[in-house]
This record gives C-alpha cells, structure tokens and sequence, in this order.
C-alpha cells in the first residue's frame, strides 16, 4: 500500500495552480508564435503578388 505522506504529497502536486500557470502560458504563447507565422506568410504571399502585379504593369507602361 501507499504510504499516507505520497497519498499527500501527490495530492498536494495535483492541487499546485503554479504547474498549470505556465502550461497556460505556454500554450498562450505557441498560439501567439502560430498567428505571427501565419501572418507573415499571408503577407508574403500578397507582397509578391502586389510587386508582380506592379512589375507588369510598369512593364507594359515601358513598351507603349
């Protein structure tokens, strides 16, 4: 059996809020990390759509 000090002090470590505030923490960061990453690749891929798109049309203004 169990001694009645583990039964408590395993007790005490599922009843500790500190252990849960930095998972939250982490969690609210990974999220943060994935929005940013998220964002500068949608970014990056309208960048280049819009200096394409400007290079034409400078392109086509060079030709006439």
């Amino acid at each position: 059996m169990k001694s009645p000090q583990l039964v408590c002090s395993m007790l005490s470590l599922l009843r500790d809020e500190d252990g849960t505030t930095a998972v939250e923490y982490a969690v609210m960061l990974a999220l943060i990390v994935a929005v940013c990453i998220g964002s500068v690749a949608a970014l990056t891929t309208e960048t280049q759509k819009s200096f394409d798109k400007s290079g034409a049309a400078i392109a086509g203004a060079m030709a006439n």
